[in-house]
């Protein structure tokens, strides 16, 4: 009763998507997909979808869930195109409601645009419980870099999302709407707790200094190693280097296209009067032109 499980990198925004499945029942679940997008053509392709697809059909495995960590703010989730493709439920954090009701005013949304969160099959919440097989998913709620997001524990195997990275690229940014440094160390503690054996699989890698891609490590290697927020980092330390650090950082290049889908499971925003699809993109700074 072995669980297996296959990574997929997308280069062109450092995400590790997982396909995770029971080789006894042939269960698989799909942990944060992407859709390829090119914003300077403003072209929409499925290579990277593809992969996984491919993948999953030719082990005849049958997709029962698609997994989301959070709404991501850096790429545009395929659990959409998955879900028309293969079926399972899409399930995120039930907190994706926050982060609806926030960028429907950023982006000015049509009024009817339901912040409740029907977009998923499921809203998971702290101790909620998911099988795979004869394999038991674990949420835990791991808020912080967004309010909505989760870890998925599988046995010793623990899915991250955005809340680390490898050790020698620290943690996930704390200033997006919803976003919190104090709340992400707390959340990082959960982690640790989950003991120094247990596997950490990263969202996330972008190789710093051009070293090989890497993305699988453990809570024991984060606690003595992770530049950012190792063992002997106080929640104060960390608050304040967060802090600093955030306030550094540009938006990712893809947040509006990206949240724009990933709010609704990674549906394209309503085709306009003329069929065309659209993101809009709000314009900062016209004060200057007054």
């Amino acid at each position: 009763m072995a669980l297996q499980i296959q990574h997929f990198f997308h280069q062109a925004s450092f995400t590790i998507s997982y396909a995770v499945y029971d080789d006894v029942s042939n269960e698989c679940v799909v942990i944060d997909p992407a859709l390829d997008y090119d914003p300077v053509s403003s072209r929409i392709d499925t290579q990277h979808s593809s992969k996984l697809i491919e993948f999953i059909q030719a082990k005849h495995l049958k997709l029962t869930y698609i997994l989301e960590t959070h709404a991501h703010a850096d790429h545009i989730s395929s659990a959409f195109y998955l879900q028309k493709k293969l079926g399972g439920q899409i399930a995120i954090g039930a907190n994706i409601r926050a982060i609806q009701k926030t960028f429907k005013t950023v982006f000015n949304l049509a009024k009817d645009f339901n912040t409740e969160g029907v977009q998923f099959d499921l809203l998971l919440k702290q101790g909620d419980q998911l099988s795979l097989g004869e394999h038991t998913i674990k949420v835990l709620e791991t808020p912080g870099h967004t309010n909505d997001s989760l870890t998925y524990v599988i046995n010793d195997h623990a899915f991250v999302g955005d809340t680390l990275f490898m050790p020698d690229s620290g943690s996930a940014r704390c200033d997006f709407p919803g976003g919190d440094a104090a709340t992400l160390y707390q959340s990082i503690q959960k982690i640790y707790a989950l003991g120094d054996e247990t596997k950490l699989y990263m969202c996330h890698d972008y190789q710093p200094n051009g070293r090989a891609l890497q993305f699988i490590t453990t809570v024991a290697e984060q606690k003595a190693n992770n530049i950012q927020i190792n063992q002997h980092v106080s929640e104060q330390e960390y608050v304040a280097l967060r802090n600093a650090r955030d306030a550094t950082l540009a938006n990712p290049k893809l947040i509006f296209p990206s949240l724009q889908c990933n709010i609704q499971a990674g549906q394209l925003p309503d085709a306009e009067c003329d069929q065309q699809h659209y993101f809009k993109t709000p314009i900062r700074g016209i004060e200057c032109l007054s």
